[in-house]
């Protein structure tokens, strides 16, 4: 396994935009009809939701996923902001320290990811959420997969 040579994946900047959208897979679709948007990848979960999805439009890249509320994201019926503001740091521990003695609320403790991020979330005092994160680790797909099957099952959930 590769150390990573950035703590922010190449093609990525600093903040990027990370919506809740129900029925992720044919947002994709929307996307590259209405923008020309490429599709980066896609990550199917339980249910034939995706957990997580990534497109190109231009030079920046926008993630979403469907609603999951079982793993932190609402749908915006359930009173929250759909949208999780992205934004890598060189030092997500420091970003996260920062951010909680400014007013921020932790929703997701920081933790090293199945994705090869450290990340975790936390609710600003204006009600929107910030996914801070440090790449850590550059994995294949297939590694990618194999963890996020063994989280799945630790929850559950079972692999997609």
């Amino acid at each position: 396994m590769a150390k990573a040579t950035s703590p922010i994946p190449p093609g990525f900047h600093s903040i990027t935009p990370h919506l809740t959208v129900n029925g992720a897979a044919k947002y994709i679709e929307f996307l590259q009809g209405a923008f020309g948007a490429t599709e980066l990848h896609k990550a199917p979960g339980p249910g034939g939701k995706l957990m997580h999805a990534a497109v190109k439009i231009g030079d920046s890249i926008l993630m979403f996923a469907d609603d999951f509320p079982e793993f932190g994201c609402p749908a915006i019926a359930q009173g929250h902001w759909p949208i999780v503001l992205n934004l890598y740091v060189p030092n997500a521990d420091a970003a996260f320290d920062r951010a909680t003695k400014a007013g921020c609320t932790v929703t997701m403790p920081l933790a090293d990811q199945f994705w090869g991020d450290r990340y975790g979330q936390v609710r600003d005092p204006f009600g929107f959420t910030w996914a801070i994160s440090t790449h850590i680790e550059d994995l294949t797909p297939e590694e990618i997969q194999a963890r996020q099957a063994k989280m799945m099952s630790s929850h559950g959930g079972g692999a997609a």
